[in-house]
């Protein structure tokens, strides 16, 4: 049942991937609030030795690539919609219209 929810909810919609997004951009600005306070607190002389250049580089890495890999996502997204809406019987004349081209 978990795998056909699964399939449902990834059939028919690139709301997952828009949620990868906005959860990239979320993750990076969170990276950029904490680049502001480790640098407030770097000049307040209150701060341990490598912690902020750590904690914002991750941040700030696992949201560049969150963000990145949900904006690819969402253009393979559109081209899956778009192609979604091509009707069968123009490929289906097509096809048969060549087949009879080549039987004559």
């Amino acid at each position: 049942m978990i795998a056909f929810a699964l399939e449902g909810i990834t059939s028919f919609t690139i709301k997952p991937l828009r949620i990868a997004t906005l959860l990239g951009s979320l993750s990076f600005l969170v990276s950029m609030g904490m680049l502001i306070y480790c640098l407030v607190v770097h000049f307040m002389g209150k701060t341990v030795s490598g912690w902020a250049s750590l904690s914002v580089s991750i941040w700030a890495l696992g949201g560049l690539k969150l963000l990145m890999l949900g904006i690819v996502g969402e253009y393979i997204g559109k081209i899956y919609l778009e192609t979604k809406h091509c009707p069968k019987y123009i490929i289906e004349s097509i096809i048969y219209h060549e087949d009879i081209q080549q039987r004559q």
